[in-house]
């Protein structure tokens, strides 16, 4: 009988998708993070040994592959291929750095925040969630439609960043990140004034919609009024929605919220994470000219900052004040 431990991904029946991370990066991620990040690529068999494994973890080192396919109830090849769909060569692998994952405190699980949590657990089911989302969208991202957003962006007249509620919080921080660029920008999240101010949009304006649903109909219509003037627009939502067909260019980011009521909305920092990746990429497009300008915007907040070593020094004689 073949040992199912070491089977290599040149079998027929490895999965089709690609490893969470290169092997060399797999340190640089809580593997517990990488296997959330990566369960709805996985087979419906695998997705059973995902489950168990996170609700599960550290029960794993004390299993064999055998034991482990007879608890889940698949065979062996399944947990084979599972291991392998995350880039490990078998199991034996998975297992040593599930085990050098745990040794290093990371959360077992990613259940739901409870009423006596004590802090390090609320770390670690907060900030855990976080890096699945932003693992998932690492993955998934497509990197032409990246592309595309990119060179729209670096070469737009205006641009004007349009969002409602949360997405609008998110519109205003694109709009601090994307006005030391060298383009005019503005955010709106107002409804009745990102409507007005599509509709007088020309060609060569650039439209960026966020929508974590992308089913808001105020930000549909100003999209359609964008659209009408002869704007472009970028779409930061989920695949599939209205917005996400509606827009020039969509950036997928297909995140599900935590059903538990006390969680933040990790579709913020999903979207939060593409903005940084567009504002780097639009800087890298517009060249070595924008260089000078964005050390003058850093001189003057270096500026507005008490040096250091002043810093320290009146912070040691407020020390020796209180002493007296």
């Amino acid at each position: 009988m073949a040992d199912f431990n070491d089977v290599q991904s040149t079998s027929p029946s490895t999965p089709a998708s690609l490893p969470v991370s290169a092997p060399t990066e797999r340190g640089a991620v809580p593997l517990l993070a990488q296997i959330e990040a990566a369960r709805e690529r996985l087979s419906k068999a695998e997705q059973r040994v995902a489950d168990y494994v996170l609700g599960h973890a550290d029960e794993i080192m004390n299993l064999s592959i055998a034991a482990l396919a007879g608890i889940v109830g698949v065979s062996q090849p399944t947990v084979a291929r599972f291991c392998l769909g995350l880039g490990f060569t078998g199991f034996k692998e998975f297992k040593l750095r599930l085990v050098q994952s745990l040794a290093g405190g990371v959360p077992f699980v990613h259940r739901d925040v409870g009423a006596g949590d004590p802090a390090s657990a609320l770390v670690a089911k907060v900030l855990d969630r976080a890096i699945a989302a932003l693992m998932r969208v690492r993955n998934e991202l497509d990197a032409a439609a990246l592309d595309q957003a990119i060179a729209l962006l670096a070469n737009a007249r205006t641009i004007e960043f349009y969002g409602a509620g949360n997405s609008g919080i998110i519109a205003a921080d694109a709009q601090h990140k994307f006005f030391r660029l060298g383009v005019p920008t503005v955010a709106y999240s107002d409804a009745h004034i990102h409507g007005m101010a599509a509709t007088l949009l020309q060609p060569g304006d650039v439209v960026v919609a966020i929508s974590n649903t992308g089913r808001t109909r105020d930000l549909l219509r100003s999209v359609e009024s964008a659209l009408q003037a002869g704007a472009r627009v970028v779409a930061i939502t989920a695949s599939g929605s209205p917005l996400a067909k509606l827009s020039t260019v969509a950036l997928c980011a297909d995140v599900e919220e935590d059903p538990d009521v006390y969680s933040p909305m990790t579709s913020r920092i999903a979207h939060l994470a593409i903005i940084d990746v567009l504002a780097v990429g639009v800087a890298l497009s517009r060249g070595p000219g924008l260089l000078a300008k964005l050390e003058k915007a850093k001189q003057s907040l270096r500026e507005r900052r008490v040096p250091r070593h002043k810093a320290n020094a009146s912070g040691a004689d407020s020390a020796r004040r209180g002493e007296h």
